[in-house]
């Protein structure tokens, strides 16, 4: 009992934060076009629940009840019109469309609802999918009254074969190295790969407070991140960053440890030093709050440090701290490409507990559907059909002698006799003629494949669909 009881104190102080939760759900899939090109993101099927289900249940379970929803308004026709995406939360969902011609990032969208914003944030990405305890992040954005506090993970090897993809050269990424003191929670360092061309440079001043930092690699920025209310007026004044994870979060980091601009710089009126001036004024409202005083002679008055090694005070002084909680075990993925797509179909339905044959599926006594496997509203399965580790959209129909493995079948797909389906995705309202056989295809939405066909890794689309090089 008494562990219930921590967990109900744990859930209900992160609902008396004050926290407004902001979810961004305007991206376009621009890394997963064949499945988007039709689908907007925020909607494509993970595990029979559309990909926006899931950080609005994690935010749901840890006792938010009001979201705001930066979205498209294709989404937000699609989330209050069609029965088959009810969300199924009990939240509020305060729903605001960005511009159709703007090409906005993510700094951008939390400049558009700056009015809306009254209290610190919370801004979780539309792809993100994971079963984190949300208070660790944001226990440490609390507990150190922190700027920013944010989630990361281990990056995962994606095993599943891609449909369309073999033989294809694969894009490397590259890496994020990420420096953090000896607690592992306090972010010292961040930068690209791409963005150090003399080396790894690490500043002394970091160094002289952080003597011990750990730089780790191989960590994925999960897109949750806990904001002061001050870093939203800040954007609204730095116009130039577009975009929290590749500008922001490095911004904040990197200005932990850099001295304010001189004063003596305030009577040149050059752009460029206007420009600084202008940063530096917001910079300074990042580290500062109306109770930053009593909070400073809290840390006065206590005998808390937060370091060891030398009698400097608490964060050596400094007033702007970003924090991060890294994942060490769970699941956290972005869903932000077709490997990872694939990828969650797999582990999604593991983070709920609903049965996984739809009450309302007419299955055939004389089929065989793996206990691994979903089957959607509607679905009818007929005879001597075998369905493994896949999942079936609603109102999907699969006739007679059909073998599916290993696959994504979306909403209203038809499937006729004789089909054998292995690796692959098949997308809303396509049909599969009679005996075709797929082996790790992608097939776009209302394609229709022949009778009798043979295809192996083909990415199927309509000819409007087809990006130009």
């Amino acid at each position: 009992m008494r562990v219930i009881h921590h967990k109900l104190l744990t859930l209900d102080t992160v609902r008396k934060m004050e926290l407004q939760a902001v979810l961004m759900a305007a991206g376009g899939g621009s890394r997963m076009m064949d499945l988007t090109y039709n689908t907007p993101k925020p909607l494509l099927p993970v595990g029979n629940k559309p990909l926006i289900w899931y950080p609005l249940n994690l935010l749901e379970r840890a006792g938010f009840e009001e979201v705001m929803v930066i979205t498209t308004k294709e989404v937000q026709k699609a989330l209050s019109t069609e029965q088959r995406l009810k969300l199924d939360v009990k939240m509020k969902l305060d729903v605001v469309c960005i511009p159709e011609e703007a090409d906005m990032g993510t700094a951008d969208a939390l400049r558009h609802i700056q009015q809306k914003i009254k209290t610190d944030i919370l801004v979780v990405s539309c792809d993100l999918i994971t079963d984190v305890a949300l208070h660790e992040v944001v226990d440490l954005f609390r507990a150190h009254n922190a700027t920013l506090s944010m989630l990361m993970s281990k990056v995962h090897e994606f095993t599943e074969a891609v449909p369309g993809q073999k033989g294809k050269k694969k894009a490397g990424e590259q890496r994020d190295f990420v420096g953090v003191d000896s607690t592992g929670k306090r972010l010292l360092f961040m930068a690209n790969e791409a963005d150090l061309e003399d080396g790894l440079v690490i500043r002394k001043s970091i160094m002289r407070k952080h003597p011990n930092m750990h730089i780790r690699t191989g960590l994925l920025d999960a897109h949750l991140y806990c904001l002061k209310r001050s870093v939203v007026d800040f954007l609204v004044d730095n116009k130039s960053i577009s975009s929290l994870r590749g500008e922001l979060v490095p911004y904040l980091v990197r200005k932990q440890f850099t001295k304010a601009l001189s004063s003596q710089r305030d009577d040149e009126h050059t752009d460029q030093n206007l420009k600084r001036k202008d940063a530096n004024a917001s910079l300074e409202i990042l580290s500062n709050s109306k109770d930053e005083a009593l909070l400073q002679l809290a840390c006065e008055r206590s005998c808390w440090n937060d370091h060891r090694g030398d009698m400097s005070e608490a964060y050596h002084g400094g007033q702007l701290r970003c924090y991060a909680h890294i994942m060490e075990d769970g699941t956290c993925y972005r869903v932000n490409t077709l490997a990872a797509y694939v990828e969650a179909n797999r582990v999604a339905p593991k983070l709920f507990e609903e049965p996984p044959v739809h009450p309302s599926a007419v299955i055939s006594e004389r089929s065989l559907v793996g206990g691994d496997s979903i089957i959607g509203a509607f679905c009818q399965i007929a005879d001597k059909t075998s369905i493994k580790r896949s999942t079936i959209g609603a109102s999907t129909t699969v006739k007679e002698k059909v073998k599916i493995t290993n696959s994504i079948i979306m909403n209203g797909v038809t499937i006729e006799e004789g089909c054998n389906i292995q690796g692959s995705v098949i997308c809303n309202n396509a049909v599969v003629g009679r005996g075709a056989d797929l082996k790790y295809c992608l097939v776009g939405s209302g394609q229709r494949i022949e009778a009798e066909a043979e295809r192996t890794n083909e990415v199927i689309v309509g000819s409007d669909q087809l990006m130009e090089i």
